[in-house]
């Protein structure tokens, strides 16, 4: 539900502050407990006969078993989604044996849609878990709502090639046991500051190291025509804050929550400072942060309407060269954005989607995963084992190469011996898409650039994931659990969502955070909660 901006002109105090959203911990326990995990099952339209999906060889072949009916929910970045009868969906069908049903969910809305689905019981078979540790997923998890995958992981040989050992160990519950598949990622290519080269060369700037100089880049960016079209139609960062997501930055997005985690050097959600776990809100860091944040909103260094913009127009800012900066992986260039950006700006090239290597000497560095595939308890044990064997079987290199480069002649053509990606092609059948399902870490299916752009481009990304490396700093908090946080942080993230968003649009003093801070620090629920996390760190690191 999107929050409203009238909350932020009425003087009156508003009881539900900026969130609208019903907290699940108190509103759905009852639902919980009694929860049914009743399925809809629903079959995929046929294929139509005159565009067969293409064949790929795999270890499915000869085989006389039934196709695998499985309803999957994911995210999906794309409009229009892709469509049952999609060409590459068919073929990853064909190849592992089944018929899947895809909930594709925006991301705008995933975190509301995955909250309802959980709440209701109307689960599919296949769910992507965007964040294992909200205290919802555990409670269910806890109560066995869901299949501890534990004891078949290694039955399943691709689970261990394409996924990182760090994920499988991030992603464990209290308990140490793994309750879905992660969705691995490179934990040196986390998301942080792009930002657009050749806009810095038309203000005379170098890229930033500091946020003073992330500032000073801001204000270049908003008053010194950087786009060169003579008007003044630009802003800096594109950012947002989701309403729906009290998590991600602190509860103010990743563009701005990027710059709080510059201030504190922190990763997530919690700081060890003198052996202690310390919740970031409460450092000192945080209240700089929103200083700097207020100030960049008052001076237009962003788009004033924060509160109601969903990560897809966050994104349009950037691809029609409305915002020189944006919260991204590096990879995401020529697959996101590049192809609307040479619609408005022809000579645009990937070497100006130019990744920071850090802020303030911060960069983040990934758990090894994106959200985990759960599979809830309401599926019979051999369809389960099934829905493992599918996830197997897509991790084979000749089939997750059917999303990553599509059908020879369609999707890209082969040059000396190599696979040239035709990225407008790929992107009109929805093929990125399916990484939200499945995306191994293969490094044979990483494209290999073969024009002298893109291989300047991969030059560029390599060395500053390298110089990534030597700094980055982890959540060290990924998997830890506290019975007092569950209870606590529901309400208090979207306390601190709501009072943070008030302060940078000028609806609260700086002084408010104050007060707030102080009377955190004083609650004996977060003073527990804080004890909790500390002890299962140590317990963790063996102190």
């Amino acid at each position: 539900m999107r929050i409203q901006r009238e909350n932020l002109l009425n003087p009156t105090p508003d009881k539900k502050r900026f969130s609208s959203q019903p907290s699940l911990l108190g509103g759905t326990s009852i639902l919980l407990l009694m929860l049914p995990l009743a399925l809809s099952a629903c079959g995929a339209s046929p294929a139509p006969a005159n565009n067969p999906a293409p064949a790929a060889d795999t270890s499915m072949k000869g085989q006389t078993e039934a196709p695998l009916e499985v309803s999957i929910m994911t995210i999906t970045p794309s409009t229009p989604t892709a469509s049952e009868d999609n060409v590459i969906k068919r073929a990853i069908e064909k190849a592992t044996n089944s018929k899947m049903t895809i909930r594709w969910t925006s991301n705008n809305v995933y975190s509301d849609k995955l909250n309802i689905s959980l709440a209701s019981g109307d689960i599919a078979d296949l769910t992507m878990i965007n964040n294992p540790f909200t205290s919802n997923f555990r409670t269910m998890a806890a109560q066995g709502a869901f299949w501890d995958i534990t004891p078949y992981i290694k039955d399943y040989p691709n689970f261990q090639k394409g996924v990182s050992p760090i994920a499988w160990e991030s992603t464990k519950m209290a308990d140490g046991k793994n309750y879905g598949i992660p969705r691995g990622r490179d934990e040196n290519d986390e998301s942080f500051f792009i930002i657009r080269k050749d806009w810095l060369d038309n203000v005379g700037l170098k890229p930033p190291t500091t946020t003073d100089e992330l500032y000073e880049v801001m204000k270049a960016f908003k008053e010194k025509d950087p786009d060169k079209n003579g008007k003044n139609d630009t802003t800096a960062l594109a950012a947002y804050i989701p309403s729906d997501d009290t998590t991600t930055g602190g509860g103010i997005g990743p563009a701005l929550g990027m710059i709080e985690s510059s201030f504190t050097g922190v990763t997530g959600s919690w700081k060890l400072v003198d052996n202690e776990l310390v919740y970031t809100a409460l450092l000192p860091e945080v209240r700089k942060s929103l200083e700097y944040n207020a100030k960049a909103f008052q001076e237009k260094l962003m788009p004033d309407d924060l509160l109601s913009l969903k990560i897809t127009q966050v994104r349009d800012l950037f691809k029609t060269n409305k915002a020189g900066i944006i919260v991204d992986k590096s990879g995401t260039a020529s697959r996101v954005y590049t192809t609307d950006l040479k619609k408005v700006v022809p000579d645009f090239k990937d070497t100006e989607f130019y990744p920071l290597t850090s802020i303030n000497g911060y960069t983040p560095k990934s758990a090894g995963f994106n959200g985990i595939l759960a599979i809830p308890k309401s599926v019979p044990e051999a369809k389960m084992k099934r829905i493992l064997k599918l996830i197997n079987d897509w991790m084979n290199t000749d089939v997750s190469a059917i999303q990553r480069f599509g059908f020879e002649g369609v999707h890209h053509q082969v040059v000396n011996g190599v696979k040239v990606q035709i990225a407008d092609k790929l992107n009109a059948d929805n093929a990125s898409d399916f990484n939200q399902i499945v995306n191994p870490i293969d490094p044979s299916l990483d494209p290999i650039p073969t024009t002298p752009e893109g291989k300047a481009s991969q030059e560029l990304y390599d060395k500053v994931k390298q110089e990534r490396s030597k700094v980055s700093i982890g959540d060290i908090s990924t998997g830890l659990n506290s019975p007092t946080a569950q209870k606590v942080l529901p309400d208090l993230e979207k306390k601190i969502q709501d009072l943070k968003a008030k302060i940078i649009y000028g609806r609260e003093p700086i002084t408010a955070w104050d007060d707030f801070v102080a009377k955190t620090k004083s609650d004996p629920n977060v003073i527990k909660m804080s004890e909790e996390m500390t002890q299962a760190y140590l317990t963790r690191v063996g102190k």
